[in-house]
Protein backbone atom coordinates (compact mmCIF):
# COMPACT_ATOMS: atom_id res chain seq x y z
CA UNK A 1 0.00 0.00 0.00
CA UNK A 2 1.71 3.15 -1.03
CA UNK A 3 1.56 6.06 1.07
CA UNK A 4 1.52 9.90 -0.07
CA UNK A 5 5.09 11.49 -0.82
CA UNK A 6 5.03 15.04 0.54
CA UNK A 7 6.13 18.27 -0.95
CA UNK A 8 8.67 18.16 1.72
CA UNK A 9 10.77 15.47 0.77
CA UNK A 10 11.74 17.31 -2.25
CA UNK A 11 13.92 19.95 -0.18
CA UNK A 12 15.50 16.77 0.95
CA UNK A 13 16.41 15.33 -2.06
CA UNK A 14 18.52 18.25 -3.75
CA UNK A 15 19.78 19.80 -0.37
CA UNK A 16 23.44 18.90 -0.19
CA UNK A 17 23.35 18.12 4.02
CA UNK A 18 21.33 15.44 2.66
CA UNK A 19 24.33 14.19 1.30
CA UNK A 20 26.72 14.82 4.36
CA UNK A 21 24.23 12.13 6.14
CA UNK A 22 23.90 8.91 5.45
CA UNK A 23 21.00 8.06 7.63
CA UNK A 24 18.69 10.19 6.58
CA UNK A 25 20.16 9.83 2.48
CA UNK A 26 18.96 6.44 3.09
CA UNK A 27 15.93 6.83 4.54
CA UNK A 28 14.76 9.44 2.28
CA UNK A 29 15.22 7.47 -1.10
CA UNK A 30 13.99 4.15 0.82
CA UNK A 31 10.86 5.58 0.81
CA UNK A 32 10.64 7.04 -2.09
CA UNK A 33 11.71 3.56 -3.54
CA UNK A 34 8.51 2.18 -1.72
CA UNK A 35 5.87 4.76 -2.57
CA UNK A 36 6.91 7.32 -5.11
CA UNK A 37 10.38 5.66 -7.13
CA UNK A 38 9.70 8.30 -10.14
CA UNK A 39 9.15 11.10 -8.04
CA UNK A 40 8.25 14.35 -9.56
CA UNK A 41 10.60 16.82 -7.50
CA UNK A 42 9.71 20.53 -7.64
CA UNK A 43 12.32 22.07 -5.02
CA UNK A 44 11.91 25.73 -4.26
CA UNK A 45 15.24 27.00 -6.25
CA UNK A 46 15.86 24.90 -9.06
CA UNK A 47 13.77 23.35 -12.37
CA UNK A 48 11.91 20.42 -12.01
CA UNK A 49 12.81 17.06 -12.52
CA UNK A 50 11.54 13.38 -11.58
CA UNK A 51 13.64 11.30 -9.01
CA UNK A 52 14.77 7.80 -10.43
CA UNK A 53 15.16 5.61 -7.38
CA UNK A 54 15.10 2.18 -8.83
CA UNK A 55 17.63 -0.04 -10.11
CA UNK A 56 15.95 -1.47 -12.86
CA UNK A 57 14.45 2.06 -14.15
CA UNK A 58 18.12 3.57 -13.46
CA UNK A 59 18.82 0.61 -16.00
CA UNK A 60 16.62 1.18 -18.68
CA UNK A 61 17.02 4.78 -19.43
CA UNK A 62 21.19 4.69 -19.12
CA UNK A 63 20.67 1.81 -21.89
CA UNK A 64 18.50 3.71 -24.03
CA UNK A 65 20.80 6.58 -24.28
CA UNK A 66 19.33 7.20 -27.74
CA UNK A 67 16.19 8.70 -26.09
CA UNK A 68 17.78 9.75 -22.03
CA UNK A 69 20.40 12.40 -23.40
CA UNK A 70 23.51 13.52 -20.99
CA UNK A 71 23.14 17.16 -22.72
CA UNK A 72 21.89 19.47 -21.90
CA UNK A 73 21.32 19.03 -18.26
CA UNK A 74 24.33 17.40 -16.18
CA UNK A 75 23.59 17.93 -12.94
CA UNK A 76 21.69 19.40 -10.19
CA UNK A 77 22.38 23.23 -9.44
CA UNK A 78 20.03 26.11 -8.66
CA UNK A 79 18.46 28.67 -10.84
CA UNK A 80 20.73 31.05 -9.54
CA UNK A 81 23.58 29.46 -10.45
CA UNK A 82 22.53 28.33 -13.78
CA UNK A 83 22.13 31.88 -14.24
CA UNK A 84 25.50 32.61 -13.24
CA UNK A 85 27.18 29.84 -15.12
CA UNK A 86 24.90 31.58 -18.31
CA UNK A 87 26.42 35.10 -17.93
CA UNK A 88 30.19 33.24 -17.11
CA UNK A 89 29.97 31.23 -20.12
CA UNK A 90 27.20 31.28 -22.31
CA UNK A 91 25.52 27.98 -21.21
CA UNK A 92 24.22 26.36 -18.18
CA UNK A 93 26.41 23.60 -18.99
CA UNK A 94 29.29 23.56 -16.61
CA UNK A 95 31.96 21.56 -18.53
CA UNK A 96 31.54 20.07 -22.14
CA UNK A 97 32.86 16.73 -21.31
CA UNK A 98 32.36 13.04 -21.75
CA UNK A 99 29.54 13.38 -19.12
CA UNK A 100 28.06 15.99 -20.81
CA UNK A 101 27.72 14.25 -24.53
CA UNK A 102 25.63 12.04 -26.51
CA UNK A 103 26.62 10.05 -29.87
CA UNK A 104 27.94 10.38 -32.17
CA UNK A 105 29.96 12.96 -30.44
CA UNK A 106 30.57 11.22 -27.38
CA UNK A 107 32.07 8.06 -29.35
CA UNK A 108 34.58 9.86 -31.32
CA UNK A 109 35.29 11.79 -27.30
CA UNK A 110 35.46 8.68 -25.63
CA UNK A 111 37.57 6.60 -28.46
CA UNK A 112 40.46 8.96 -27.86
CA UNK A 113 41.54 8.18 -24.80
CA UNK A 114 39.38 4.50 -24.69
CA UNK A 115 42.69 2.56 -25.17
CA UNK A 116 44.58 3.99 -21.95
CA UNK A 117 41.81 2.81 -20.03
CA UNK A 118 41.62 -0.28 -21.63
CA UNK A 119 42.61 -3.68 -19.28
CA UNK A 120 45.69 -4.16 -21.29
CA UNK A 121 47.13 -0.76 -20.63
CA UNK A 122 45.85 -0.69 -16.49
CA UNK A 123 47.31 -4.30 -16.66
CA UNK A 124 50.42 -2.50 -17.84
CA UNK A 125 50.19 -0.33 -14.74
CA UNK A 126 49.91 -2.66 -12.53
CA UNK A 127 53.51 -2.32 -11.16
CA UNK A 128 53.26 1.15 -10.65
CA UNK A 129 50.60 1.12 -8.42
CA UNK A 130 51.40 -1.66 -6.43
CA UNK A 131 54.53 0.21 -5.90
CA UNK A 132 52.35 3.22 -5.35
CA UNK A 133 50.22 1.47 -2.97
CA UNK A 134 53.47 0.36 -1.08
CA UNK A 135 54.12 3.68 -0.47
CA UNK A 136 51.14 4.25 0.49
CA UNK A 137 51.18 2.47 3.38
CA UNK A 138 54.40 3.22 4.53
CA UNK A 139 53.20 6.64 4.73
CA UNK A 140 50.20 5.22 7.26
CA UNK A 141 53.29 3.90 9.15
CA UNK A 142 55.52 6.75 9.14
CA UNK A 143 52.58 8.59 10.98
CA UNK A 144 52.79 6.79 13.99
CA UNK A 145 49.55 4.86 14.39
CA UNK A 146 46.96 7.37 13.93
CA UNK A 147 45.99 9.57 11.18
CA UNK A 148 42.64 10.86 9.19
CA UNK A 149 42.70 8.72 6.74
CA UNK A 150 40.03 10.35 4.08
CA UNK A 151 42.58 13.24 3.79
CA UNK A 152 45.71 12.10 4.59
CA UNK A 153 46.53 9.05 3.04
CA UNK A 154 42.64 7.91 0.43
CA UNK A 155 42.83 11.88 -0.99
CA UNK A 156 46.69 10.91 -2.19
CA UNK A 157 47.01 7.31 -3.85
CA UNK A 158 44.55 7.40 -6.72
CA UNK A 159 45.45 11.38 -7.33
CA UNK A 160 49.29 10.00 -7.59
CA UNK A 161 47.59 7.37 -10.30
CA UNK A 162 45.66 9.12 -12.43
CA UNK A 163 48.50 12.05 -12.54
CA UNK A 164 50.51 9.13 -14.01
CA UNK A 165 48.25 8.48 -16.55
CA UNK A 166 47.75 11.83 -17.24
CA UNK A 167 51.48 13.09 -17.54
CA UNK A 168 51.38 15.77 -14.40
CA UNK A 169 54.44 15.51 -12.30
CA UNK A 170 54.13 14.61 -8.62
CA UNK A 171 54.93 18.62 -7.48
CA UNK A 172 51.58 19.86 -8.86
CA UNK A 173 49.13 17.30 -6.92
CA UNK A 174 48.94 19.40 -4.19
CA UNK A 175 47.10 21.76 -6.98
CA UNK A 176 45.01 19.39 -7.97
CA UNK A 177 43.47 18.13 -5.07
CA UNK A 178 42.79 21.17 -3.81
CA UNK A 179 40.93 22.38 -7.21
CA UNK A 180 39.34 18.81 -6.99
CA UNK A 181 37.92 18.98 -3.80
CA UNK A 182 36.91 22.69 -4.80
CA UNK A 183 35.05 21.70 -7.45
CA UNK A 184 33.29 18.92 -6.20
CA UNK A 185 32.70 19.90 -3.21
CA UNK A 186 31.41 23.22 -3.52
CA UNK A 187 28.30 23.59 -1.24
CA UNK A 188 30.12 22.16 1.27
CA UNK A 189 31.84 25.17 3.59
CA UNK A 190 34.98 23.07 4.20
CA UNK A 191 35.83 21.63 1.19
CA UNK A 192 34.70 24.07 -1.39
CA UNK A 193 33.56 27.16 0.21
CA UNK A 194 30.09 26.59 0.29
CA UNK A 195 29.19 29.06 -2.22
CA UNK A 196 28.10 26.45 -5.03
CA UNK A 197 29.00 27.26 -9.25
CA UNK A 198 31.07 30.43 -7.94
CA UNK A 199 34.05 28.04 -6.31
CA UNK A 200 33.15 25.32 -9.16
CA UNK A 201 33.51 28.28 -11.78
CA UNK A 202 37.07 29.01 -9.85
CA UNK A 203 38.54 25.77 -9.81
CA UNK A 204 37.13 25.40 -13.48
CA UNK A 205 39.23 28.67 -14.51
CA UNK A 206 42.67 27.83 -12.25
CA UNK A 207 42.47 23.91 -13.67
CA UNK A 208 42.43 25.28 -17.70
CA UNK A 209 45.20 27.65 -16.89
CA UNK A 210 47.61 24.99 -15.58
CA UNK A 211 46.32 22.92 -18.16
CA UNK A 212 47.02 25.01 -21.37
CA UNK A 213 50.81 25.10 -20.13
CA UNK A 214 50.50 21.25 -20.24
CA UNK A 215 48.98 21.40 -23.51
CA UNK A 216 51.69 24.17 -24.83
CA UNK A 217 54.73 21.40 -22.97
CA UNK A 218 53.29 18.32 -24.52
CA UNK A 219 53.34 20.08 -27.73
CA UNK A 220 57.53 20.81 -28.00
CA UNK A 221 58.00 17.47 -25.88
CA UNK A 222 55.91 14.46 -26.54
CA UNK A 223 55.57 11.80 -23.82
CA UNK A 224 53.69 8.52 -23.75
CA UNK A 225 51.10 10.13 -21.04
CA UNK A 226 47.24 11.24 -22.14
CA UNK A 227 48.12 14.49 -22.04
CA UNK A 228 50.19 14.14 -25.42
CA UNK A 229 47.26 12.39 -26.77
CA UNK A 230 44.89 15.51 -26.09
CA UNK A 231 47.43 18.02 -27.21
CA UNK A 232 47.59 16.50 -29.99
CA UNK A 233 44.50 14.97 -30.78
CA UNK A 234 42.05 15.51 -33.49
CA UNK A 235 38.06 15.07 -34.15
CA UNK A 236 36.75 14.53 -37.82
CA UNK A 237 40.34 15.60 -39.12
CA UNK A 238 40.28 19.21 -37.60
CA UNK A 239 42.09 19.95 -34.30
CA UNK A 240 40.53 19.41 -30.94
CA UNK A 241 39.03 22.85 -29.53
CA UNK A 242 40.81 24.64 -26.68
CA UNK A 243 37.68 24.25 -24.84
CA UNK A 244 37.05 20.73 -25.86
CA UNK A 245 40.69 19.98 -24.61
CA UNK A 246 40.29 21.56 -21.40
CA UNK A 247 37.15 20.14 -20.36
CA UNK A 248 38.37 16.42 -21.43
CA UNK A 249 41.42 17.21 -19.25
CA UNK A 250 39.10 18.03 -16.26
CA UNK A 251 37.15 15.31 -16.47
CA UNK A 252 40.04 13.10 -16.27
CA UNK A 253 41.98 14.85 -13.61
CA UNK A 254 38.77 15.57 -10.92
CA UNK A 255 36.77 12.56 -11.29
CA UNK A 256 39.52 10.32 -12.29
CA UNK A 257 40.65 10.29 -8.21
CA UNK A 258 38.08 11.86 -6.18
CA UNK A 259 35.40 9.10 -6.79
CA UNK A 260 38.18 6.31 -6.38
CA UNK A 261 39.61 8.13 -2.92
CA UNK A 262 35.79 7.99 -1.65
CA UNK A 263 35.27 4.49 -2.51
CA UNK A 264 38.85 3.84 -0.41
CA UNK A 265 37.61 5.97 2.54
CA UNK A 266 34.22 4.76 2.72
CA UNK A 267 35.17 1.25 2.07
CA UNK A 268 37.26 1.01 5.33
CA UNK A 269 34.86 2.64 7.35
CA UNK A 270 32.41 -0.22 6.18
CA UNK A 271 35.15 -2.80 6.89
CA UNK A 272 35.82 -0.84 10.38
CA UNK A 273 31.62 -0.68 11.10
CA UNK A 274 31.54 -4.79 9.89
CA UNK A 275 34.32 -6.04 12.03
CA UNK A 276 33.14 -9.50 11.02
CA UNK A 277 33.34 -8.64 7.22
CA UNK A 278 37.01 -7.43 8.01
CA UNK A 279 37.92 -10.57 9.77
CA UNK A 280 36.59 -12.65 6.81
CA UNK A 281 38.56 -10.62 4.36
CA UNK A 282 41.87 -11.11 6.41
CA UNK A 283 41.19 -14.33 6.77
CA UNK A 284 40.30 -14.95 2.81
CA UNK A 285 41.79 -12.90 0.77
CA UNK A 286 40.62 -14.56 -2.22
CA UNK A 287 37.48 -12.60 -1.52
CA UNK A 288 39.05 -9.35 -2.42
CA UNK A 289 37.42 -8.89 -6.10
CA UNK A 290 33.87 -9.14 -4.79
CA UNK A 291 34.77 -7.02 -1.72
CA UNK A 292 35.88 -4.36 -4.10
CA UNK A 293 32.62 -4.32 -6.01
CA UNK A 294 30.69 -4.61 -2.31
CA UNK A 295 32.71 -1.55 -1.51
CA UNK A 296 31.74 0.60 -4.82
CA UNK A 297 27.86 -0.57 -4.42
CA UNK A 298 28.18 0.54 -1.31
CA UNK A 299 29.99 4.24 -1.05
CA UNK A 300 28.30 5.21 -4.93
CA UNK A 301 30.69 8.24 -5.34
CA UNK A 302 28.70 10.01 -7.73
CA UNK A 303 25.09 10.39 -6.31
CA UNK A 304 23.63 11.47 -9.73
CA UNK A 305 23.33 12.23 -13.19
CA UNK A 306 20.70 14.15 -15.04
CA UNK A 307 19.48 12.94 -18.01
CA UNK A 308 16.45 14.37 -20.50
CA UNK A 309 14.16 12.99 -22.29
CA UNK A 310 13.79 13.20 -26.34
CA UNK A 311 10.48 12.20 -26.81
CA UNK A 312 7.47 11.54 -24.44
CA UNK A 313 8.13 8.02 -23.08
CA UNK A 314 7.55 5.76 -19.26
CA UNK A 315 9.49 5.26 -16.76
CA UNK A 316 7.97 3.28 -13.81
CA UNK A 317 4.68 3.71 -14.51
CA UNK A 318 4.88 7.35 -15.02
CA UNK A 319 4.05 9.53 -18.49
CA UNK A 320 7.46 11.56 -18.80
CA UNK A 321 7.38 14.33 -21.47
CA UNK A 322 9.69 15.72 -24.21
CA UNK A 323 12.44 17.53 -22.58
CA UNK A 324 11.87 16.40 -19.03
CA UNK A 325 14.88 16.04 -16.67
CA UNK A 326 15.23 12.87 -14.98
CA UNK A 327 17.78 12.67 -11.65
CA UNK A 328 19.65 9.07 -11.56
CA UNK A 329 19.88 8.63 -8.03
CA UNK A 330 22.62 5.99 -7.86
CA UNK A 331 22.97 5.05 -4.47
CA UNK A 332 19.43 4.61 -4.05
CA UNK A 333 19.52 2.04 -7.37
CA UNK A 334 22.70 0.60 -5.33
CA UNK A 335 20.03 -0.26 -2.27
CA UNK A 336 17.12 -1.36 -3.91
CA UNK A 337 15.46 -4.43 -2.12
CA UNK A 338 14.37 -5.95 -5.17
CA UNK A 339 17.94 -6.39 -7.04
CA UNK A 340 20.55 -6.84 -3.67
CA UNK A 341 19.46 -9.01 -0.88
CA UNK A 342 19.32 -6.81 2.15
CA UNK A 343 20.97 -4.00 0.67
CA UNK A 344 21.68 -2.75 4.11
CA UNK A 345 24.11 -5.29 5.10
CA UNK A 346 28.02 -4.94 4.14
CA UNK A 347 28.94 -8.47 3.05
CA UNK A 348 32.51 -8.81 1.19
CA UNK A 349 31.29 -12.20 -0.70
CA UNK A 350 27.96 -10.74 -1.35
CA UNK A 351 27.18 -12.59 -4.87
CA UNK A 352 26.06 -10.13 -7.16
CA UNK A 353 27.93 -6.88 -5.83
CA UNK A 354 29.08 -6.40 -9.43
CA UNK A 355 24.94 -5.40 -10.29
CA UNK A 356 26.40 -2.19 -8.75
CA UNK A 357 25.06 1.04 -10.72
CA UNK A 358 28.13 3.58 -9.43
CA UNK A 359 30.09 2.69 -12.65
CA UNK A 360 27.03 3.85 -14.63
CA UNK A 361 25.59 1.77 -17.30
CA UNK A 362 25.47 1.08 -21.16
CA UNK A 363 26.92 3.98 -23.40
CA UNK A 364 28.46 5.93 -20.54
CA UNK A 365 29.78 3.76 -18.36
CA UNK A 366 32.88 4.86 -16.79
CA UNK A 367 35.68 5.35 -18.77
CA UNK A 368 38.04 4.83 -15.55
CA UNK A 369 36.27 1.88 -13.96
CA UNK A 370 38.98 -0.86 -14.68
CA UNK A 371 41.15 1.09 -12.72
CA UNK A 372 39.35 2.45 -10.10
CA UNK A 373 38.73 -1.47 -9.06
CA UNK A 374 42.43 -2.57 -9.52
CA UNK A 375 43.23 0.51 -7.38
CA UNK A 376 40.73 -0.16 -4.68
CA UNK A 377 42.04 -4.21 -5.03
CA UNK A 378 46.00 -3.86 -4.68
CA UNK A 379 45.29 -1.27 -1.54
CA UNK A 380 43.50 -2.82 0.67
CA UNK A 381 45.23 -5.91 0.40
CA UNK A 382 48.61 -4.10 0.74
CA UNK A 383 46.97 -2.21 3.59
CA UNK A 384 45.79 -5.35 5.62
CA UNK A 385 48.92 -7.47 5.17
CA UNK A 386 50.57 -4.99 6.39
CA UNK A 387 48.27 -3.63 8.96
CA UNK A 388 47.31 -5.50 11.43
CA UNK A 389 44.58 -3.52 13.33
CA UNK A 390 42.96 -0.74 12.50
CA UNK A 391 40.02 0.88 14.66
CA UNK A 392 37.92 4.25 14.35
CA UNK A 393 39.62 7.38 16.24
CA UNK A 394 36.59 9.36 15.80
CA UNK A 395 33.84 10.62 14.43
CA UNK A 396 33.71 10.36 10.43
CA UNK A 397 32.42 13.09 8.38
CA UNK A 398 31.04 13.13 4.46
CA UNK A 399 31.29 16.04 2.23
CA UNK A 400 28.24 17.70 1.31
CA UNK A 401 27.45 17.63 -1.87
CA UNK A 402 24.59 16.13 -3.83
CA UNK A 403 26.72 15.35 -7.30
CA UNK A 404 29.81 13.89 -6.11
CA UNK A 405 30.75 13.30 -2.15
CA UNK A 406 32.35 11.20 0.10
CA UNK A 407 34.33 10.90 3.55
CA UNK A 408 36.11 14.31 4.04
CA UNK A 409 37.34 13.12 7.97
CA UNK A 410 37.66 9.57 8.96
CA UNK A 411 40.35 9.88 12.19
CA UNK A 412 41.60 5.94 12.44
CA UNK A 413 44.14 4.36 14.66
CA UNK A 414 45.97 1.33 13.98
CA UNK A 415 49.02 -1.17 14.95
CA UNK A 416 51.78 -2.42 11.75
CA UNK A 417 51.98 -6.42 11.62
CA UNK A 418 55.37 -7.52 12.43
CA UNK A 419 56.67 -8.92 9.48
CA UNK A 420 60.04 -9.75 11.04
Amino acid sequence: MNHEVGPQIDETIVDPKTYGDEHLYHQTFARLRRDDPVHWTRPADFRPFWAVTRHADIMAIELDAANFLNAPRQFLITRADEQMLFEATGSTNFAKNLVAMDDPEHKKFRMLTAAWFGPKSVRNLEDKIAALARETVDRMIEKGGECDFAADIAAWYPLRTIMIVLGVPREEEPRMLRLSQKLFGSTDAETGGGDGATSMVEARTEFYEYFEQLTADRRVNPRDDVATILATAEIDGEPMSDVARNDYYLIIAAAGHDTTSSAISGGLLALLQNPSELARLRADPSLIGAAVDEIIRWTTPVKHFIRTAVEDREVGGKAIKAGDSLMLCYPSGNRDEEVFADPFAFRVDRGNANRHLAFGYGAHLCLGNALAKLEIRILFAEMLSRIGHIELAGKPAWVEANFVSGLKRLPIRYRAEDRA
